[in-house]
């Protein structure tokens, strides 16, 4: 095998292994042996005769040729994916794998409804990820197709090998207990939670974005992130966790409403998500079409994009978030 012959395989792996700079990690990305992937990266090397990685027993780093191949590598996979998707005939015909988040009403769930609407012949699947920096990565593998959350809030690098477009400034809210202190209000405002601790998802590696922008939400605030807690998976262990710690939770105002809980707008300011969806850059599909066109047409008619006065964004909303970056 020459340069010329390398198979998408090996380059996919290398990527992985790019990206992750930890074989195990970038194995059970691709649902793969960690003897195989290994395999594949020394196969690489042997077919372009340079070492790609420096590998010792704390650390994997790229040499100078691995950084050299890496936006080639990238180029040659997104190109292999154009053509495969140029020739694969109807492409209706595959699913869109949709990522909600969580399985409930929200912002998410109105755009696919919509979208669905739209382009009743496109299969669009909906999938609950539980957060949009796992969510992400698993796009970027092309193990899903989209996704909603705060994605100014992902590692840059993971950032830029997506697309994404804006959907809404979504107002924040606090889940509480019934027997709260805070519970009898109409709306919090943010003042009234100093010297609470309150949830953002801390230890959860799938939601990062969202609990970095809950710490910029309560910095100089008074309010105290809860530390991390066990994930909880469904409304009825999600209720317990809540119940056990007595801690509010930070949540969006079309949060799903919980048994013995109540949510409250927050105010003053009004605190809000920026909220985009995002997708793999250079990815077509007709059901991504109809997805875009429901998040502008539903963004224009409901005002989802505009910023009341007396609101707050996190620092981190940039120009990117006004207009459509990295379309394709």
């Amino acid at each position: 095998m020459t340069p010329r012959d390398v198979e998408p395989r090996l380059l996919r792996a290398f990527l992985a292994v790019a990206e992750e700079l930890h074989f195990t990690r970038a194995a059970a990305r691709l649902y793969v042996a960690q003897q195989a992937l290994s395999r594949d990266v020394r196969r690489l090397e042997q077919t372009l005769g340079a070492a790609l990685f420096v590998r010792t027993t704390r650390a994997v780093e790229l040499t100078p040729d691995g950084e050299r191949l890496l936006p080639l590598a990238r180029g040659v996979l997104r190109a292999h994916e154009e053509l495969a998707a140029a020739f694969a005939g109807d492409t209706a015909a595959r699913p869109l794998l949709v990522d909600l988040n969580t399985d409930g009403p929200g912002t998410a769930r109105t755009v696919l409804d919509r979208a669905r609407e739209l382009a009743p012949d496109c299969e669009l699947m909906a999938r609950f990820e539980s957060g949009l920096t796992y969510a992400a990565a698993e796009i970027a593998a092309g193990r899903l197709d989209v996704s909603f959350g705060y994605a100014d809030g992902l590692d840059p690098a993971l950032r830029a090998r997506l697309a994404q477009a804006p959907v809404r400034y979504e107002p924040l809210a606090v889940v509480l207990s019934e027997g709260h202190a805070l519970a009898g209000l109409e709306s919090v405002p943010l003042d009234a939670l100093r010297g609470e601790t309150v949830y953002a998802g801390a230890g959860n590696p799938r939601t990062l974005e969202w609990t970095g922008l809950a710490r910029e939400l309560f910095a100089g605030r008074g309010i105290e992130p809860a530390p991390p807690a066990p994930v909880a998976m469904g409304k009825d262990e999600f209720r317990r966790v809540m119940v056990k710690t007595g801690n509010p939770v930070l949540a969006t105002v079309d949060f799903a409403d919980m048994p013995g809980c109540v949510k409250r707008p927050l105010t003053a300011p009004v605190p809000l998500s920026p909220l985009a969806m995002v997708w793999r850059k250079g990815m077509s599909h007709p059901g991504l079409d109809a997805l875009r066109a429901a998040a502008a047409e539903l963004g224009a008619g409901r005002g989802w994009l505009e910023v009341p006065a007396d609101s707050w964004l996190p620092a981190l909303t940039p120009i990117a978030l006004t207009q459509d970056v990295g379309g394709g």
